[in-house]
């Protein structure tokens, strides 16, 4: 179905991108809210049947891989995010920006884009479950220390994500296990389907930001940009020195590098208000991480020597 997921990336953000704001009738990029959600529960049920028990076995031995992972996406980001805002001159509201998507969990896209990169997704859903259970303690306090800032977080968001990204992969995984019909289904199409809903969710996020996009500069762009390659080579790294299978360190990486920015939209929203440039960083973040993680992981695809459909 696929020759080339990121040129559906760039196609279809493009297309949603100057699709009429105003046009009477069909609008593709106009999600509601029960529509997104479903595309994302399709998108990690998708998943969930994707992985294989083998992937769980270093988990279920070496627990600590996810303490280690979860640690780096609080602690490595926000460190990031602050040095880059100190490093380059920016508007104090769009460093706050900056800032925020350093803070927020790691994003559901990176968890699709392990499985492109051929990484391990089981360590990746981990990773953003676990990250997301304790975004209410760890957001606060991560914003309280960089910026002095405090964040009303509900616990109601993160079972909202949990629900949608990890019940869902579990419920992948069992019915892949179960009905033996679907494996082959599975291998054959979950790919494609996790692809088409993650490119569908990511351009309606352009198409619903398109005015705060245009305003994107080049230093916030360098910013955002410096602090997302921090990212993935630190998470790589430190799965390097922990001596992380190769698949487990592509994952870390994915997931150290890709921030939920649109948790970080509704954060900037409610800490400064609705008119702040601080959700300009937080929606061009959005499209630039999910831009940034296809490329390295059709690089890392093509290291391998699996260059198939998607990706040819």
């Amino acid at each position: 179905m696929f020759r080339s997921i990121l040129f559906w990336l760039v196609a279809s953000s493009g297309i949603a991108f100057f699709w009429p704001a105003d046009a009477v009738g069909f609008n593709p990029f106009g999600l509601s809210r029960n529509l997104l959600w479903t595309l994302i529960i399709a998108t990690m049920f998708s998943l969930g049947t994707l992985v294989r028990p083998v992937e769980l076995q270093p988990l279920r031995s070496r627990p600590w891989w996810v303490g280690l992972g979860v640690a780096a996406q609080v602690l490595v980001m926000p460190l990031a995010a602050w040095l880059v805002t100190k490093l380059i001159p920016l508007d104090p509201e769009l460093a706050a920006g900056v800032i925020l998507c350093g803070c927020v969990p790691g994003a559901m896209a990176s968890n699709v884009l392990t499985h492109t990169a051929g990484g391990s997704v089981a360590y990746s859903v981990s990773l953003t479950t676990v990250a997301t259970l304790l975004s209410p303690i760890t957001v606060p306090a991560v914003l309280s220390i960089v910026t002095g800032a405090t964040a009303q977080s509900s616990t109601n968001t993160a079972l909202i994500l949990t629900l949608l990204v990890a019940l869902p992969t579990v419920l992948g995984y069992i019915a892949s296990q179960k009905l033996a019909w679907l494996q082959p289904i599975a291998s054959r199409y979950s790919g494609k389907i996790a692809s088409v809903a993650l490119l569908w969710i990511i351009a309606s996020v352009v198409a619903s930001n398109r005015d705060k996009l245009q305003s994107v500069g080049m230093l916030l762009l360098l910013a955002l940009l410096t602090m997302n390659l921090v990212g993935y080579a630190a998470g790589y790294l430190l799965g390097g020195s922990a001596k992380l299978p190769e698949s487990f360190r592509r994952a870390l990486s994915l997931e150290v590098g890709m921030q939920n920015a649109g948790l970080g939209t509704a954060l900037a929203v409610t800490l400064y208000g609705p008119e702040t440039l601080a959700t300009i960083p937080t929606a061009a973040y959005t499209f630039g991480c999910m831009l940034t993680g296809t490329l390295l992981a059709i690089v890392w695809r093509r290291q391998d020597g699996l260059v198939d459909e998607e990706l040819a």
